[in-house]
């Protein structure tokens, strides 16, 4: 199939594109700077078999107002200007796939997960924002399938790269307490899922992209530790992580246990389920 995939030259746009080549696809990949010619971004869109949106800011930043607004804009905006292309286009897209994100859902332990049934949202900014998020790429035609991404895990990029160095240098702890529950998916695993919803076109609606088996904070912070042969002991405290990303603490601090049901019902199967053997697979000693 002709696939192009926007928001797709990043950590994870630049290895699905990999993948998806592997699997026999024509697949096209920009950034987000194709937003910023609209009559560019209806030529690549037009006679597209699936388009793969996953432009936006990075949220892992301190948040100012003016970075909340770029939060914002890069996801919302960018939504409205690709509704607008595709409504001038000749040979409309036949299918759209849209990454969203797990923070859309209301904070819950590690203990009472929720998944895909879930139809309350947070109240948080990282909630409204998904929230208009996906109320704006709902108005798309056709409808997205849309994509809850959790914590994305790889060699090279992403949350883990920037956890790294504190815990090689042996200053790895606990952060906020460690007790809030932290849903995540190794990278090979999400573009295999984004592969399966591809190849499933009957499926629609919501679909939780991580792990099957949430942990705490805590036990994933051990987990990293023992891989990479290092200490556990020094805490990040919460006022400490506010000084740092502000009101961004909470991208950190969240706490969400949520649940893959629908992948795994329509018969996906994870390569890596827990977290150990997922980093285990990605910190391999030759890439300390």
């Amino acid at each position: 199939m002709r696939i192009l995939i926007l928001g797709g030259t990043g950590f994870i746009g630049s290895r699905l594109k990999t993948y998806l080549i592997q699997q026999g696809h024509q697949v096209t990949a920009f950034g987000r700077q194709l937003f910023n010619d609209e009559r560019e971004l209806q030529n690549a869109v037009n006679g597209q078999d699936i388009i793969i949106m996953l432009a936006g800011e990075n949220v892992g930043k301190r948040w100012s107002e003016s970075y909340k607004k770029a939060l914002f804009d890069s996801r919302v905006v960018t939504s409205q200007k690709l509704k607008r292309a595709f409504e001038s286009c000749t040979d409309k897209p036949k299918r759209i796939l849209a990454a969203s994100a797990i923070g859309i859902y209301p904070e819950n332990d590690c203990q009472h997960p929720i998944d895909e049934s879930m139809t309350h949202y947070g109240t948080n900014f990282l909630a409204s924002l998904g929230k208009a998020w996906e109320q704006e790429n709902n108005k798309l035609t056709p409808k997205p399938v849309l994509m809850r991404f959790g914590v994305v895990l790889g060699k090279n990029g992403g949350a883990l790269q920037k956890m790294l160095l504190p815990f090689k240098l042996g200053l790895g702890g606990p952060v906020a307490g460690g007790k809030q529950c932290f849903s995540w998916i190794h990278i090979k695993d999400l573009v295999k899922a984004i592969d399966f919803l591809i190849n499933k076109p009957e499926l629609e609606g919501v679909f939780n992209l991580t792990a099957p088996v949430p942990l705490t904070n805590n036990d994933f912070g051990k987990h990293l530790a023992n891989t990479l042969s290092r200490p556990y002991l020094l805490p990040l405290p919460l006022w400490q992580l506010k000084l740092i990303f502000g009101e961004g603490a909470q991208v950190l601090t969240q706490s969400s246990a949520i649940l893959p049901t629908r992948l795994t019902d329509e018969g996906f199967v994870f390569e890596f389920s827990e977290a150990k053997p997922a980093l285990v697979d990605i910190l391999k000693p030759a890439d300390f």
